[in-house]
């Protein structure tokens, strides 16, 4: 397994430790109701170093970017960000992700999913036919999310950049807590608030800026919390809820799919969206008593197979068990009654509109 450099920090802090996309990460400090409150209502951080940042340079960066992502990075301008994914030739998803426009028509950034690293590269690689230089920085780049509706009030004085007036999905970049050439983040997977922070991990900054942290209070949270956070909200996590074989109009993601330029599997999704979906990515409920969990089958009241659960948790902000997953198009009216097989047993959901919280 890779370690980041806050590894260390997470053991002496107690954290219960496990493998995940090939990192030693930290799942849980005091338990994932605490660590999950702790972000709905002030602020926490996660060390989230394992994620993959590529920087695409050159006059043609931003013609290769819109030939491999299925949004219009040429709305950005400098210090704004998008999200988007890779459809693949056959009109799946290859990973989904985050475009940092640094500087217009000439530098970007994209952050992809730990697991996805070494194939999202090759793919862009692939498609780069006009010699756009590529770096991946992923194995010396720190990533940091403090998320939560205090985090900006609180890192606000170990900057001069402006961050507690920052729009959601821009960034700066600037001098943090002494250190240089961080860039800082409107962005997160929680939809608490908040802040994701990039730096280079040169001169002791990893130290600093987590100490930094530490002296402030601020509550280290593990991935387990992270992902009922990221439910609550209906994100998507990748290879659960949208992989290689789902589409992004599928997987709710129609809004990040803009048909106003080329781009990898665009006639094929141009079908598909005339001729309609035949299932679709849903947020359900339970009615009755249970916690769906991922790869549970989802029924009619028949007992018929109708689809398959992605996502599932006992949601700790509302008391409730929650979940995504794949249903016929027939099933996926909000208010549609469904049932998930649990240990043999059918147990009422309903659909319901996302996000749940």
């Amino acid at each position: 397994m890779k370690n980041t450099p806050f590894t260390e920090k997470h053991t002496a802090l107690g954290a219960k430790m496990a493998e995940f996309a090939g990192y030693n990460m930290p799942i849980s400090y005091t338990g994932i109701n605490d660590e999950h409150a702790a972000v709905r209502n002030n602020v926490g951080i996660f060390d989230v170093s394992h994620m993959g940042e590529f920087i695409l340079k050159g006059a043609d960066a931003l013609d290769l970017i819109q030939r491999v992502t299925s949004n219009d990075a040429s709305k950005l301008t400098a210090g704004k960000a998008q999200y988007s994914c890779f459809p693949n030739d056959a009109g799946g998803i290859i990973d989904d992700l985050i475009v940092y426009c640094v500087e217009e028509n000439k530098v970007y950034m994209l952050v992809v999913n730990a697991s996805n690293i070494e194939k999202d590269w090759n793919w862009v690689s692939k498609h780069n036919s006009k010699n756009v230089e590529m770096h991946n920085i992923s194995d010396r780049t720190c990533l940091l999310a403090i998320q939560g509706p205090n985090a900006t009030k609180l890192l606000q004085p170990l900057t001069d950049m402006d961050i507690m007036n920052l729009k959601y999905y821009t960034f700066v970049k600037g001098t943090f807590a002494g250190i240089e050439n961080v860039l800082v983040s409107a962005t997160g997977y929680t939809g608490a608030g908040g802040v994701e922070i990039y730096f280079e991990d040169s001169n002791n900054a990893a130290n600093i800026i987590w100490d930094k942290m530490m002296e402030l209070g601020i509550k280290p949270i593990g991935l387990a919390a992270r992902d009922t956070l990221r439910l609550e909200m209906g994100y998507c996590l990748y290879g659960n809820d949208i992989d290689d074989t789902t589409s992004p109009l599928e997987g709710g993601l129609g809004w990040i799919t803009k048909f106003t330029k080329d781009f990898t599997a665009k006639e094929i999704l141009e079908k598909q969206k005339a001729a309609g979906i035949q299932r679709k990515l849903v947020g359900f409920e339970m009615i009755d008593r249970g916690i769906p969990r991922h790869d549970y089958l989802i029924k009619d009241g028949a007992g018929n197979l109708i689809g398959k659960v992605t996502s599932g948790t006992q949601a700790p902000s509302l008391g409730k068990a929650i979940g995504l997953g794949y249903v016929g198009i027939e099933h996926a009216a909000i208010d549609s009654e469904i049932f998930i097989e649990i240990r043999n047993n059918l147990v009422k959901a309903k659909v319901v509109k996302v996000p749940f919280a």
